[in-house]
């Protein structure tokens, strides 16, 4: 773990909120400003001094709730009931305390799933860092530190937002309106018009060049890790909720359980064979979204079997992840051989295999 100059402070005392963000804005600052008070605590995500999410402890869904409701009612293909399933899936669905940001779990989802596009889960990721800095600035007394790894390092990344512009949208007064689009520039107000109403026709001179700039230096969408990153605009009952199949082949029923167990049945289908010379056939037949292969299978193990799948045309980009007990150097070197698309090593959390999930399913 590295931390900047800013360094670690573990007893309370007097803190300056804007020099804490000043200094993590330069372009080589990547990673997780944590700040503790005794109202609880705040995480500002940041790549390559960007902001890239920002939650406050105590209020993680609430914001989140409250956002997606303004935008149910300017979005066709988002229901106005959906914190309820977001509630029932990663809130009471996920362990307490089992990965470190669940609400950032349910945007990818909602991305996933089709209920919003990527230039809206900006949007949206815009309007919670607003509240949470808020918040941030009136801080005066608690403790610190920057970790340079964090757990949204190989998440989807929907936004990289300017935080000065951000400081100082939040001192100018109220970061957030009834009006959600409030906060957002004419230019790309307009895109989002386009997606959500397309056949409306927003007049010309609503649009002005100098403030599309200067949205572009605060707002830089970034190119976002999807299978399909076209969003197809279709009604609110027309869109399907997509359930991925999750391959498991592990000779122990034991860890198939576990992993079951671990995987809400509202998002997750999952297939389990313990049985290695079984699995070709019952691969094909199913041809699942995601592949999680033990390494230690018995006669046909994981590196063989990842060979084979990866010569057979379907399974040629198919995520497979490796599952083992170690992952040295000659372990990597066979993954990457055999076109591996990761590792999870055992024992696992349920935050560590929903982590790796997500970063191949968005």
């Amino acid at each position: 773990m590295k931390t900047l100059p800013i360094s670690r402070y573990r007893f309370f005392q007097k803190l300056q909120p804007l020099s804490l963000l000043k200094k993590i804005t330069g372009k080589s600052v990547t990673g997780c400003l944590q700040v503790f008070s005794t109202s609880g605590s705040w995480s500002i995500y940041i790549e390559e001094g960007k902001l890239i999410y920002a939650c406050y402890s105590e209020k993680m869904f609430e914001p989140l709730y409250r956002n997606l409701q303004r935008l149910s009612q300017q979005i066709s293909t988002l229901p106005c009931g959906i914190h309820e399933q977001l509630q029932a899936i990663f809130e009471t669905g996920i362990e307490n305390q089992a990965i470190p940001n669940p609400d950032y779990l349910a945007i990818c989802w909602l991305v996933s799933q089709k209920y919003i596009s990527p230039l809206q889960a900006a949007m949206l990721i815009e309007q919670l860092a607003l509240e949470v800095l808020e918040s941030f600035l009136d801080l005066e007394e608690g403790s610190y530190e920057f970790i340079g790894e964090s757990f949204l390092d190989d998440m989807p990344k929907f936004c990289h937002l300017n935080l000065r512009l951000l400081v100082e949208q939040c001192q100018k007064g109220s970061p957030y309106t009834e009006n959600f689009q409030s906060s957002v520039h004419r230019e790309q107000r307009v895109q989002f018009s386009q997606q959500t109403q397309p056949k409306t026709e927003l007049p010309q001179s609503r649009i002005h060049s100098n403030q599309a700039a200067e949205y572009s230096n605060h707002f830089v969408p970034r190119q976002i890790k999807t299978a399909d990153s076209s969003y197809q605009q279709s009604s609110r009952t027309s869109v399907d909720k997509k359930t991925y199949t999750i391959f498991c082949i592990n000779d122990s029923p034991t860890i198939l359980n576990v992993i079951k167990n671990f995987l809400d049945e509202q998002i997750f289908s999952v297939i389990g064979v313990t049985d290695s010379f079984k699995v070709l056939m019952e691969i094909l037949r199913t041809k699942p979204d995601i592949i999680l292969l033990d390494v230690d299978m018995p006669n046909l193990d994981g590196y063989e079997l990842c060979s084979l799948l990866r010569k057979h045309a379907y399974f040629k980009n198919t995520p497979v992840i490796m599952v083992a007990r170690k992952t040295s150097l000659i372990d990597k070197a066979k993954a990457k051989l055999v076109r591996a698309s990761g590792y999870l090593n055992k024992p696992f959390t349920q935050g560590d295999l929903l982590k790796i999930l997500f970063q191949h399913i968005v």
